[in-house]
């Protein structure tokens, strides 16, 4: 434990200790775009946070491989062939390179989605796939090359992406996935004192120096944001997050070792990566159809997710970020309790259906409260603050205001 807490800690440091110097490169270089009538902030803010957390993820993964018991553990032939700490590097570098290029110039969306599929494809090529897919039934599905080529890379860039169009406000992506990447941590330490299975202390130490990374950027990022970490920080932090995914998802024998660990092995590992990601897959989702449904294109963007409608309904900048901190939370915390303490599967869906109320409610008009005013806003009568509702009008949200109100930054 004392090995990724330090993984932890020197991503989180070098990370934090570098935001300022990439804050100051982004300005120098014009990687502080004018204001889009999609975004919710009205100053303009640098962009390219995610510099620092590169340099981060490095440092994390250097020290990772000196270290006594996890350097063998990622040098190991069989744990992705021994070469994680090179995949990572390389395939954090060209999903870097893509997010560096968008921020600064705004590339076209194919271009970066081709970006994608190269680092995702990295991985692949150094061996960090799905070896299998575990069935509710109990069965598994082997996967030939090809099958785990193709759904290997299907996995990660839904994962980067889905990341990416959750990042809407200062603090919210960066927040989502440290809670997920907790989440995972903690199943996957649970899981490994009871089994020898060496490539969960590789999801481990993944998910630790994620950990950092996040935890690193958000004193930065937290509303109201000196930085923003672009897509730039958001597609690595979703291709990190991914590669734990990947290198937990299909790879333990559950035949009766893991009886001690949950009730529901062989579902778990479908649970998982699902509930971890459930808020932005959610998200990413709910965009496609919203965009797709008005005749355009999926990676166009609106003022549609869920950031924006919560905005929308009065809910200030940080009160929005930490209702989907708590939203992530309760998915990710009930799989990581069904897993250790065995508590019967139907809580589950249970549990599901008390945070889609949850959300509902608090995503209905303030004014049930008797905070409301006229139009449905949370401080009607006393002035708009800064980062309680949406910036413009938008044909694709039922219910957007029409009035401009003052916002602030994004994360």
């Amino acid at each position: 434990m004392r090995e990724y807490l330090l993984m932890a800690s020197v991503s989180a440091v070098v990370t934090y200790l570098l935001v300022p110097l990439v804050r100051v490169f982004a300005l120098r270089i014009g990687a502080a775009p004018e204001i889009r009538e999609r975004d919710v902030h009205t100053v303009r803010t640098p962009r390219l946070g995610g510099l620092a957390m590169y340099a981060g993820m490095l440092a994390g993964l250097f020290v990772a491989s000196h270290l006594e018991h996890i350097g063998p553990k990622l040098a190991d032939p069989r744990m992705g062939g021994g070469q994680t700490v090179i995949a990572l590097a390389i395939a954090g570098g060209v999903i870097v390179l893509t997010g560096f290029l968008d921020d600064w110039l705004d590339m076209d969306a194919i271009v970066k989605l081709g970006g994608q599929i190269a680092a995702a494809g990295l991985l692949v090529a150094f061996k960090l796939t799905l070896l299998w897919i575990p069935l509710p039934n109990g069965g598994t599905v082997s996967l030939d090359n090809t099958l785990t080529t193709v759904i290997t890379i299907l996995v990660v860039v839904v994962a980067i992406n889905a990341v990416n169009f959750v990042d809407g406000l200062d603090g919210l992506a960066a927040g989502i996935v440290c809670i997920a990447a907790m989440a995972t941590f903690a199943w996957t330490v649970a899981l490994t004192d009871s089994l020898d299975q060496g490539r969960l202390s590789v999801t481990a130490a993944i998910t630790a120096i994620l950990i950092g990374m996040c935890l690193g950027f958000l004193p930065h990022n937290f509303h109201p944001a000196k930085i923003f970490m672009g897509d730039t920080g958001a597609m690595l932090i979703g291709l990190v997050l991914a590669t734990s995914v990947v290198t937990v998802t299909g790879t333990v024998d559950y035949n009766g070792a893991a009886g001690d660990i949950n009730r529901f092995p062989v579902v778990l590992p479908i649970l998982l990566p699902l509930a971890v990601m459930v808020l932005p897959l959610a998200d990413l989702v709910m965009a496609v159809v919203r965009r797709t449904s008005y005749g355009k294109s999926p990676f166009s963007p609106d003022r549609g997710h869920l950031h924006h409608r919560l905005l929308q309904v009065g809910h200030s900048h940080r009160r929005t970020v930490l209702i989907m901190y708590a939203w992530t939370f309760l998915f990710a915390a009930t799989v990581v309790g069904l897993s250790v303490g065995g508590v019967p599967l139907i809580v589950f869906p249970v549990v599901v259906l008390l945070a889609l109320v949850v959300l509902v409610m608090m995503g209905l008009p303030l004014w049930r409260s008797g905070r409301g005013g006229r139009g449905g806003g949370a401080h009607a009568g006393r002035g708009p603050e800064p980062g309680s509702g949406p910036a413009s009008e938008d044909p694709s949200v039922p219910g957007a205001a029409s009035t401009p109100r003052a916002t602030a930054p994004t994360g």
